[in-house]
């Protein structure tokens, strides 16, 4: 699956640039910033199918500030993956490296066993 998010139009395979959501009760169309999570109520559009939406008669289309470029991740973020990965990789208090966990579930992730060579 391509972690890059598409327009939801029919036959347009370009990238996704904003978010479309409607609230059905005050008749608003609202147009943001590329939505963090696809969310199942909402529709992604490329830039040319944002800038060229219109709502039904009688509604209102909010506009709201479209991002230019995609986020970048920031120091923050780069350093604590950073030191997520060197705490994983030291060795236990003891000296001894952490034994590896069999296969099995944690929670919401699934442990698989290494590949069979």
């Amino acid at each position: 699956m391509s972690p890059m998010r598409r327009c939801t139009r029919t036959a347009c395979g370009r990238p996704a640039v904003a978010t479309l959501t409607y609230v059905y009760a005050d008749s608003t169309a609202v147009l943001g910033p590329l939505a963090t999570y696809a969310e199942p109520h909402c529709y992604d559009l490329c830039a040319e199918h944002a800038e060229r939406l219109t709502a039904p008669r009688g509604w209102e289309v909010v506009r709201l500030a479209l991002g230019t470029a995609a986020p970048q991740p920031s120091v923050d973020d780069l350093e604590a993956l950073a030191d997520a990965v060197r705490e994983a990789a030291r060795p236990a208090a003891d000296g001894v490296a952490p034994t590896p966990v069999g296969p099995g579930r944690r929670g919401h992730l699934r442990v698989l066993p290494p590949p069979e060579r």
